[in-house]
Protein backbone atom coordinates (compact mmCIF):
# COMPACT_ATOMS: atom_id res chain seq x y z
CA UNK A 1 0.00 0.00 0.00
CA UNK A 2 1.79 2.99 -1.23
CA UNK A 3 1.24 6.84 0.22
CA UNK A 4 2.70 10.18 0.04
CA UNK A 5 4.29 11.89 2.60
CA UNK A 6 1.34 14.12 3.81
CA UNK A 7 -0.82 10.52 4.27
CA UNK A 8 2.13 9.38 5.88
CA UNK A 9 2.11 11.98 8.52
CA UNK A 10 -1.92 11.81 9.37
CA UNK A 11 -1.72 8.09 9.68
CA UNK A 12 1.37 8.23 12.23
CA UNK A 13 -0.87 10.74 13.73
CA UNK A 14 -3.83 8.61 14.28
CA UNK A 15 -1.62 6.22 15.12
CA UNK A 16 0.00 7.96 17.85
CA UNK A 17 -3.20 9.24 19.04
CA UNK A 18 -4.72 5.74 19.96
CA UNK A 19 -1.29 4.63 21.43
CA UNK A 20 -1.36 8.03 23.59
CA UNK A 21 -5.08 7.19 24.52
CA UNK A 22 -4.14 3.57 25.76
CA UNK A 23 -1.21 4.77 27.52
CA UNK A 24 -3.45 7.64 29.30
CA UNK A 25 -5.96 4.97 30.56
CA UNK A 26 -3.70 1.75 31.11
CA UNK A 27 -2.13 4.75 34.00
CA UNK A 28 -5.41 6.48 35.05
CA UNK A 29 -6.62 2.72 35.73
CA UNK A 30 -3.39 1.40 37.91
CA UNK A 31 -4.06 4.68 39.65
CA UNK A 32 -7.22 3.59 41.19
CA UNK A 33 -7.81 3.39 44.64
CA UNK A 34 -7.67 -0.40 45.47
CA UNK A 35 -10.31 -0.14 48.84
CA UNK A 36 -12.83 -2.25 47.29
CA UNK A 37 -10.78 -5.38 46.02
CA UNK A 38 -12.11 -7.36 43.09
CA UNK A 39 -14.77 -5.02 43.23
CA UNK A 40 -12.80 -2.13 42.01
CA UNK A 41 -10.81 -4.27 39.26
CA UNK A 42 -14.08 -5.58 37.80
CA UNK A 43 -15.95 -1.75 37.71
CA UNK A 44 -12.67 -1.07 35.72
CA UNK A 45 -13.44 -3.71 33.50
CA UNK A 46 -15.55 -2.18 30.47
CA UNK A 47 -12.75 0.77 30.00
CA UNK A 48 -10.34 -1.51 29.73
CA UNK A 49 -12.05 -3.44 26.83
CA UNK A 50 -12.63 -0.35 25.11
CA UNK A 51 -9.38 1.16 25.15
CA UNK A 52 -8.02 -2.57 23.86
CA UNK A 53 -10.00 -3.17 21.44
CA UNK A 54 -9.37 0.41 19.89
CA UNK A 55 -5.24 -0.29 20.27
CA UNK A 56 -6.18 -3.81 18.18
CA UNK A 57 -7.58 -1.36 15.80
CA UNK A 58 -4.70 0.54 15.23
CA UNK A 59 -2.69 -2.72 15.74
CA UNK A 60 -4.52 -4.16 12.71
CA UNK A 61 -4.15 -0.92 10.59
CA UNK A 62 -0.56 -1.21 11.25
CA UNK A 63 -0.42 -4.81 10.26
CA UNK A 64 -1.92 -4.32 7.02
CA UNK A 65 0.32 -1.82 5.78
CA UNK A 66 3.37 -2.06 3.90
CA UNK A 67 7.04 -2.72 5.91
CA UNK A 68 7.65 0.31 6.71
CA UNK A 69 11.45 0.91 6.75
CA UNK A 70 13.84 2.93 9.21
CA UNK A 71 15.63 5.83 6.95
CA UNK A 72 18.67 4.79 9.38
CA UNK A 73 20.52 1.24 9.22
CA UNK A 74 20.41 1.16 12.93
CA UNK A 75 17.66 2.45 15.26
CA UNK A 76 17.98 5.91 16.69
CA UNK A 77 18.62 5.87 21.06
CA UNK A 78 15.08 6.04 22.11
CA UNK A 79 16.39 7.10 25.04
CA UNK A 80 15.76 4.85 28.43
CA UNK A 81 12.31 2.73 28.18
CA UNK A 82 10.44 4.52 31.74
CA UNK A 83 10.78 2.19 34.74
CA UNK A 84 6.61 0.56 34.70
CA UNK A 85 7.15 -1.91 37.41
CA UNK A 86 5.07 0.66 39.51
CA UNK A 87 2.33 0.52 37.08
CA UNK A 88 2.46 -3.27 37.01
CA UNK A 89 2.37 -3.18 40.55
CA UNK A 90 -0.37 -1.27 41.23
CA UNK A 91 -2.39 -3.34 38.29
CA UNK A 92 -1.72 -6.55 40.49
CA UNK A 93 -2.81 -4.82 43.36
CA UNK A 94 -6.38 -3.83 41.47
CA UNK A 95 -6.54 -6.83 39.59
CA UNK A 96 -5.79 -9.51 42.84
CA UNK A 97 -7.99 -13.03 42.34
CA UNK A 98 -8.56 -11.73 38.44
CA UNK A 99 -4.81 -11.34 37.54
CA UNK A 100 -3.79 -14.97 36.21
CA UNK A 101 -5.90 -16.31 32.92
CA UNK A 102 -5.38 -19.22 30.67
CA UNK A 103 -4.10 -18.60 27.25
CA UNK A 104 -3.42 -20.41 24.17
CA UNK A 105 0.30 -19.51 23.27
CA UNK A 106 0.26 -20.47 19.71
CA UNK A 107 -2.81 -22.05 18.06
CA UNK A 108 -1.16 -23.94 15.42
CA UNK A 109 1.14 -25.55 17.73
CA UNK A 110 0.92 -29.34 17.27
CA UNK A 111 -0.51 -29.72 20.40
CA UNK A 112 -1.37 -26.39 21.48
CA UNK A 113 0.70 -24.69 24.49
CA UNK A 114 -1.39 -23.02 27.66
CA UNK A 115 0.32 -20.61 29.34
CA UNK A 116 -0.98 -18.88 32.30
CA UNK A 117 -0.43 -14.98 32.03
CA UNK A 118 -1.25 -11.96 33.83
CA UNK A 119 -3.12 -9.17 33.21
CA UNK A 120 -1.21 -6.99 34.92
CA UNK A 121 2.39 -8.07 33.31
CA UNK A 122 0.89 -8.18 29.82
CA UNK A 123 -0.47 -4.83 30.06
CA UNK A 124 2.70 -3.45 31.30
CA UNK A 125 4.53 -5.33 28.05
CA UNK A 126 2.10 -3.69 25.66
CA UNK A 127 2.63 -0.51 27.43
CA UNK A 128 6.62 -0.41 27.50
CA UNK A 129 6.26 -1.18 23.67
CA UNK A 130 3.85 1.71 22.55
CA UNK A 131 6.15 3.72 24.79
CA UNK A 132 9.62 3.18 23.01
CA UNK A 133 7.86 3.93 19.62
CA UNK A 134 6.47 7.19 20.94
CA UNK A 135 9.39 8.33 22.12
CA UNK A 136 10.42 8.17 18.19
CA UNK A 137 7.60 10.25 17.16
CA UNK A 138 7.86 12.35 19.69
CA UNK A 139 11.21 13.44 18.03
CA UNK A 140 10.19 13.93 15.05
CA UNK A 141 11.20 10.23 13.49
CA UNK A 142 7.85 9.52 12.25
CA UNK A 143 9.01 6.41 10.12
CA UNK A 144 11.09 4.88 13.05
CA UNK A 145 7.87 5.17 15.12
CA UNK A 146 5.45 3.20 12.52
CA UNK A 147 8.45 0.96 12.11
CA UNK A 148 8.80 -0.10 15.58
CA UNK A 149 4.96 0.06 16.37
CA UNK A 150 4.20 -2.14 13.29
CA UNK A 151 7.50 -4.76 14.63
CA UNK A 152 6.55 -5.02 17.77
CA UNK A 153 2.42 -5.48 17.28
CA UNK A 154 3.36 -8.48 15.18
CA UNK A 155 5.79 -9.63 17.49
CA UNK A 156 4.52 -9.01 20.59
CA UNK A 157 2.05 -7.05 22.05
CA UNK A 158 -0.56 -8.08 18.95
CA UNK A 159 -0.97 -11.23 20.79
CA UNK A 160 -0.70 -10.09 24.25
CA UNK A 161 -3.36 -7.29 23.51
CA UNK A 162 -5.13 -10.41 21.64
CA UNK A 163 -5.01 -12.59 24.81
CA UNK A 164 -6.03 -9.88 27.10
CA UNK A 165 -8.84 -9.03 25.16
CA UNK A 166 -10.05 -12.41 25.61
CA UNK A 167 -9.67 -12.81 29.10
CA UNK A 168 -11.29 -9.39 29.62
CA UNK A 169 -14.07 -10.34 27.62
CA UNK A 170 -14.34 -13.47 29.64
CA UNK A 171 -14.21 -11.46 33.07
CA UNK A 172 -17.50 -9.46 31.62
CA UNK A 173 -19.30 -12.26 30.11
CA UNK A 174 -18.89 -14.07 33.52
CA UNK A 175 -19.75 -10.86 35.92
CA UNK A 176 -22.88 -10.43 33.71
CA UNK A 177 -24.39 -13.55 32.46
CA UNK A 178 -23.49 -15.92 35.55
CA UNK A 179 -26.36 -14.62 38.60
CA UNK A 180 -25.14 -13.78 42.08
CA UNK A 181 -25.86 -15.80 44.41
CA UNK A 182 -26.45 -13.84 48.00
CA UNK A 183 -26.94 -15.41 51.13
CA UNK A 184 -30.75 -14.88 50.99
CA UNK A 185 -30.66 -16.55 47.65
CA UNK A 186 -28.92 -19.76 48.36
CA UNK A 187 -30.77 -20.46 51.26
CA UNK A 188 -34.00 -20.46 49.06
CA UNK A 189 -32.06 -22.89 46.68
CA UNK A 190 -31.40 -25.12 49.72
CA UNK A 191 -35.24 -24.57 50.69
CA UNK A 192 -36.11 -25.53 46.96
CA UNK A 193 -33.99 -28.60 47.22
CA UNK A 194 -35.16 -29.92 50.16
CA UNK A 195 -38.98 -29.25 49.26
CA UNK A 196 -37.95 -31.64 45.97
CA UNK A 197 -36.44 -34.23 47.85
CA UNK A 198 -39.46 -34.57 50.36
CA UNK A 199 -41.50 -34.63 47.52
CA UNK A 200 -39.83 -37.29 45.96
CA UNK A 201 -39.74 -39.26 49.10
CA UNK A 202 -43.27 -39.41 49.68
CA UNK A 203 -44.17 -41.06 45.93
Amino acid sequence: MATDSEDLLEFAEQIADQVQSFLISVRDIAAQPDEDGVDEGLASLPYLLLEVSQLLLAGGRLGAFEDFVPEERFESDAGPDPDLDAMRDRLAILFEGLDEYAEVFDPYAAPPEITVNRLSDDLTAIATDLVHGLAHYEEGRVVEALWWWQFSYVSTWGAAASAVLRAIQSLIAHDRLEPAHDAETEATDRELVEVAEEAVQRR
